[in-house]
């Protein structure tokens, strides 16, 4: 079976990430999955943001979990993508509705209708981000959306990710059906790792450590793990990937990636 080509945070390389129109731009390029990092604001709304402030995007450290959805709505995400946009006459006026802070259920909304009209069977990757002051609120709100599409069941073209067995553990209470993504971002955590996560939980590494420690992406195979690795960018992470059997690549660069896993 073909692997999946899972765009990280929309295109990342080319239009600002966790945009709407990174993610339309990312369905262009032939992506067969989007992945985004969600996060709760204060008035309980998950919004697609990386960090747990905006200090990386835009201008100034504030706290997400410290702030409304109304407050967000005018940060533009691609102020530092194009930071001299404003001296430049040739330069795009701003897309407000597909470069301002993007909710979940709005991407949400994006894939369902890409499926509708397009019949293919786009999928969804959610990673909660923790530690934060809401705990397993993130988890709860994140299962609410998935049901509200009818995404909460066996079938599901959504599927869950985090660095925190806790909170697929939440994910798994919740909704059994939902498959989930055990993120492991050092080798030597596998060991400790396998002895407690599911049978069928999918492992996620990234492709520094399945380069830099080939016996864990062995080990992995071994034991029969459906493997989902980050960020395959280049020509080299893909045959490494290929080696393995790799069922999922997540990428910066899906256009790239799906000619080089369709050639």
């Amino acid at each position: 079976m073909r692997p999946q080509v899972v765009s990280h945070r929309g295109t990342g390389d080319s239009v600002a990430e966790h945009t709407l129109g990174g993610y339309l731009k990312a369905l262009e390029d032939g992506a067969d999955a989007l992945e985004c990092d969600v996060r709760l604001t204060a008035d309980g709304h998950l919004v697609c943001v990386h960090d747990r402030s905006m200090g990386r995007d835009t201008v100034g450290p504030q706290l997400i979990s410290t702030l409304t959805l109304d407050q967000l709505d005018d940060t533009d995400l691609t102020a530092l993508h194009r930071p001299w946009a404003d001296l430049d006459d040739e330069a795009p006026e701003r897309d407000e509705d597909g470069d301002r802070v993007l909710t979940l259920r709005r991407l949400m909304e994006c894939v369902a209708d890409h499926r509708t009209a397009s019949g293919q069977r786009v999928e969804l990757a959610v990673e909660t981000k923790h530690p934060t002051r809401y705990a397993g609120l993130v988890e709860r709100r994140v299962v609410e959306l998935l049901r509200d599409f009818g995404w909460g069941r066996e079938g599901s073209p959504a599927r869950v990710m985090s660095f925190s067995y806790v909170a697929l553990q939440r994910v798994r209470r919740l909704a059994p059906r939902v498959p989930v993504v055990m993120l492991v971002d050092h080798a030597h955590y596998w060991p400790f790792l396998r002895q407690v996560v599911g049978d069928d939980w999918i492992i996620g590494p990234g492709v520094e450590d399945l380069r830099d420690h080939p016996g864990l992406g062995r080990r992995l195979v071994e034991a029969g793990r459906e493997i989902h690795v980050w960020t395959v960018n280049t020509r080299a992470d893909v045959e490494l990937c290929r080696s393995f059997g790799v069922s999922a690549y997540i990428t910066d660069r899906p256009a790239f990636v799906r000619s080089l896993v369709d050639g």
